[in-house]
């Protein structure tokens, strides 16, 4: 009998410590999930949840105030997330918070983190869907660094063989190492491009001085530099002048032509230019003219002298005298 009621005790004791476990652990699970207190609904939806569950953590700024209630698939690409969290975290949060998914470690649950944003807005209130933002998954880390890395062999290979070609001499580069004699080109190359630079660095200064120099207000430069009419005028005579030009050419080869048909033709011009009896026939006619002139001129001398014509040259020269008289 004493037995069985120590086996009656027991069991109720161990009954009760069973209880109170399980009320501890309802209790610490439920204060966990948000089931004892005061809290409120919000939404946010994602393209991908990256294996998010029900239960896991919301954290605010870095502080759990919440955990995952829910998730819907919408559609392909659109879920939707619905949290649970306490119900102070409504004076701070605001509607333009933005939720995103990340991991708890490198190795740990996946929770979601809101971040509040610096810009100003009204307070979240209950139902309402804030922002989200969906970070690069742990898988396409992996794809894009493995891609990268493909890459980097592929260049390290091709700047090995460029390095070994170089190293061997080979290519404009290869040469420019390898090469003293076109090294030493290179260089007298570079030496005369600075001494052609010096050269046109003084030749400049050079042109600034003459320029300079020249007195803008009573020279000739000023009046071919900003006169416009003068420059018009001299660009009128440089086209007269060429006009001119082409003149004086068309007049010499038409005295060239004229000069070849003269001398080819049988003219009187060509035959007085040629012949020389003709010539020295003339020359003895202006001669005998010259000297009948002046036979002729003694003769009238002679006549004046005569009596029978001597009244006749005085009458004539009296009227003469009038005449002159009258005009003075």
């Amino acid at each position: 009998m004493k037995q069985s009621n120590s086996q009656k005790f027991n069991l109720g004791l161990f009954v009760i410590i069973s209880i109170l476990i399980l009320v501890v652990a309802l209790y610490f699970v439920g204060n966990r999930q948000n089931l004892f207190g005061s809290t409120f609904r919000i939404s946010a939806v994602f393209n991908n949840v990256s294996g998010l569950q029900l239960g896991n953590n919301v954290r605010y700024s870095g502080i759990n105030v919440g955990t995952v209630k829910n998730i819907v698939m919408i559609s392909d690409s659109v879920i939707c997330v619905d949290m649970i969290i306490e119900e102070k975290m409504l004076e701070h949060m605001r509607k333009n918070a933005v939720a995103a998914i990340g991991s708890d470690g490198l190795v740990g649950s996946m929770v979601i983190n809101i971040v509040p944003s610096k810009e100003a807005s009204v307070a979240i209130k209950t139902g309402d869907t804030i922002k989200s933002y969906d970070k690069t998954s742990t898988t396409d880390m992996l794809e894009t660094l493995n891609t990268t890395n493909d890459n980097a062999a592929m260049l390290t290979s091709d700047l090995l063989k460029i390095t070994n070609n170089i190293n061997k001499g080979k290519g404009t580069l290869g040469m420019l190492i390898k090469d003293e004699k076109m090294a030493l080109d290179v260089k007298q190359t570079v030496v005369n491009l600075k001494t052609a630079s010096a050269n046109a660095s003084s030749t400049i200064r050079e042109l600034k001085n003459i320029i300079n120099a020249i007195n803008y207000e009573e020279s000739m430069a000023s009046v071919l530099l900003s006169d416009t009419i003068s420059a018009n005028k001299m660009r009128s005579i440089i086209a007269n002048l060429e006009k001119s030009s082409f003149g004086v050419d068309s007049v010499i080869t038409n005295l060239n032509d004229v000069v070849l048909n003269i001398k080819n033709s049988e003219g009187t011009f060509n035959y007085m230019v040629n012949d020389t009896i003709l010539v020295n026939n003339i020359d003895e006619t202006v001669k005998n003219i010259k000297e009948g002139s002046v036979r002729l001129n003694e003769n009238m001398e002679a006549l004046k002298h005569n009596f029978l014509f001597r009244g006749y040259f005085r009458k004539l020269e009296r009227e003469k005298r009038r005449e002159e008289r009258k005009e003075n």
